[in-house]
């Protein structure tokens, strides 16, 4: 599996997420589907996905945007999938790069409503992000090339929830860096789920830019917690003992794993000496306070 291919079935699981939840919510909703490459076989996906909500989407409105370059038989394509469309659903191609986001949202009347951006091959220029963000509530998801970390212009864009992953292909395949905003809890969650589920098979890997050791991690519902248990090191040599409760929303708000796998990490952290607990015995809830222990430094 290439990461287009990864990307993809990323899409499809967030769709059956996002796409009854946002018909729930409003009698709109806008998804905006942008592509910088020549594959923009992700529309189909999502169109296809789009159908099996057809009893949902009576007495609703959703809009599909295509952004993609019209040199491609991508009309032909998304042709037959919209035909199996209901006809509350309006599919409108829009010929070019990312970078025509913002008037076709605008065009659109996206704002004000749900909102799913998904931008492949986007820089994270400030039209875009903002483009992206005048949803409500608005998600996004930015593949871009790695070296310039995404967090921050996320979050300034009015993205309070951010995580970003690298994706390293096997091979020689371009790595790619993949950011995700939002401002749901559930959506975050969602997403890093999707994540951990896709075809671990994929001859693709993870790599957390918030790892300071880079290292890569194979696709798992279990991952392998080294990483996670050096970021949480870091994290108490910075802020000090922390509940089990706000480790585990570190983790979440700021790397690339789950709530869950920080339970597993700070299992391996105390069994290891690296940390201590108070109180000392029972259960590992969330009110349990986490601390540094001796054997910290060697562990990190």
């Amino acid at each position: 599996m290439s990461t287009d291919a990864l990307l993809r079935e990323l899409l499809v699981r967030r769709l059956d997420h996002w796409l009854p939840a946002a018909l729930h919510r409003a009698r709109r909703a806008t998804l905006a589907l942008a592509y910088a490459g020549d594959d923009a076989s992700g529309a189909e996906e999502a169109l296809r996905v789009v159908a099996e909500f057809a009893d949902r989407l009576r007495g609703r409105r959703l809009t599909v945007l295509v952004v993609a370059d019209d040199g491609t038989d991508l009309p032909v394509r998304l042709g037959a999938a919209e035909a199996a469309l209901p006809p509350d659903v309006a599919v409108h191609l829009v010929p070019g790069g990312p970078d025509r986001l913002p008037v076709a949202l605008k065009a659109a009347g996206a704002a004000g409503a749900p909102l799913l951006v998904v931008a492949d091959g986007a820089d994270p220029d400030p039209a875009l992000l903002a483009a992206a963000a005048s949803g409500r509530p608005a998600e996004l998801l930015l593949v871009t090339a790695p070296g310039r970390p995404l967090r921050q212009v996320l979050t300034d864009a009015g993205f309070p929830l951010v995580t970003e992953v690298e994706l390293v292909p096997d091979g020689d395949g371009p790595a790619r860096l993949l950011g995700y905003g939002t401002g749901s809890d559930r959506g975050l969650e969602a997403v890093k789920d999707a994540l951990w589920a896709v075809d671990e098979y994929a001859g693709v890997r993870y790599r957390d830019p918030a790892d300071p050791q880079g290292r890569l991690l194979d696709i798992s519902l279990d991952p392998e917690p080294g990483p996670l248990r050096r970021e949480l090191l870091a994290e108490l040599a910075r802020s000090g003992p922390r509940t089990v409760t706000e480790l585990r929303r570190f983790a979440t708000t700021s790397t690339v794993y789950r709530a869950a796998d920080a339970n597993r990490a700070l299992a391996s952290l105390l069994a290891s000496g690296a940390v201590t607990r108070d109180p000392e015995h029972g259960r590992l809830g969330g009110d349990v306070l986490i601390s540094a222990g001796p054997n910290a430094a060697s562990s990190a």
